[in-house]
C-alpha cells in the first residue's frame, strides 16, 4: 500500500497560473480514445474545464502551490494512466462532515459520475469557478462542494481552522473537519429528502462512519480511509 503523508496547516496559499501541459499535449491522441470509451459507458460524462497542481509544497504551516486549467477528459486520462505525469498532481478540498454525535457521513457517488458507486466526502476536483482573482480558493469550495452534494449551507455547519493535508502519488487531499447540528442519522435523513428533490443528484445516498468497522476500504480512496482511521482512533 503507499504510503501516504500527513500535514496539518494553518494555510493555503493556491494561485492560477497558466502554463502548457506538455504530457497532455503529446498524448491527445491517446487521450481523445479513452475518453471516447468512458462517454460510450457513461454519456452523461462532461468534458468540462478542471485545475491540476503544476507546483506545490509546504513552507512552515503553509501549503504554497499553483494550477493550470485544463480539459476533465485530460484530467480523468492522467489519473486512469496512473499519474504518468509525476510533476502534476489532483490538489482538491474535502468537506470531512461529522455530526454531534461525532459519527462522520460520506457520500455515496451516482451512477452517472465519473466515481460512480465510490464513498468519500463532499469534494470536487477544483475548477474555474474557484479562482477568485489570481488565487483558487479551496476554502471557498469547501462550502460550495458541499452545498451543491447535500444542500447544507454556511449557516447549518461550523468550519475548523486548520486543514489536514493527505500527500500521496498524484493526489493532495485537503481536508477541512465540518462539524453539523444534529445526529448522524437525522443529517442523512435531511440530506436524502433533499436529494429526492433534483433531477439528477451527484449523490445516491449518505454512508455513516461511527467507528473503524464502517469504514469500506474497498469503495473509499485510501486517503479518506486513513484520515477516518485516525480520527476515530
Amino acid at each position: 500500500m503507499t504510503a501516504l503523508r500527513f500535514s496539518t496547516v494553518s494555510t493555503l496559499d493556491m494561485h492560477f497560473r497558466q502554463k502548457p501541459w506538455d504530457w497532455a499535449e503529446a498524448n491527445a491522441a491517446r487521450i481523445d480514445e479513452h475518453w471516447a470509451g468512458l462517454q460510450a459507458s457513461n454519456p452523461a460524462l462532461y468534458d468540462g474545464p478542471v485545475l491540476v497542481l503544476h507546483t506545490g509544497g509546504l513552507e512552515g504551516a503553509a501549503f504554497r502551490g499553483a494550477y493550470l486549467k485544463t480539459r476533465f477528459s485530460r484530467f480523468i486520462a492522467w489519473r486512469d494512466f496512473g499519474f504518468e505525469d509525476t510533476a502534476m498532481r489532483n490538489c482538491f478540498a474535502m468537506a470531512a462532515l461529522r455530526a454531534s454525535d461525532g459519527a462522520y457521513l460520506l457520500g455515496v457517488m451516482g451512477a452517472h459520475t465519473a466515481n460512480a458507486g465510490r464513498i468519500y466526502f463532499p469534494a470536487g476536483t477544483p475548477d474555474p469557478d474557484d479562482i477568485v482573482g489570481d488565487t483558487v480558493d479551496l476554502a471557498g469550495s469547501v462550502l460550495r462542494e458541499l452545498g451543491e452534494e447535500t444542500g447544507l449551507g454556511p449557516a447549518d455547519v461550523s468550519v475548523a481552522a486548520d486543514w489536514t493535508l493527505i500527500e500521496a502519488p498524484g493526489r493532495v487531499a485537503c481536508m477541512k473537519e465540518v462539524s453539523v447540528g444534529g445526529t448522524a442519522e437525522a443529517v442523512r435523513r435531511r440530506i436524502i429528502d433533499t436529494l429526492a428533490t433534483e433531477t439528477q443528484p451527484e449523490l445516491s445516498d449518505i454512508h455513516i462512519v461511527r467507528r473503524p468497522g464502517d469504514i469500506d476500504e474497498a469503495l473509499m480512496p485510501p486517503y479518506v480511509a486513513a484520515y477516518l482511521r485516525q480520527r476515530l482512533d
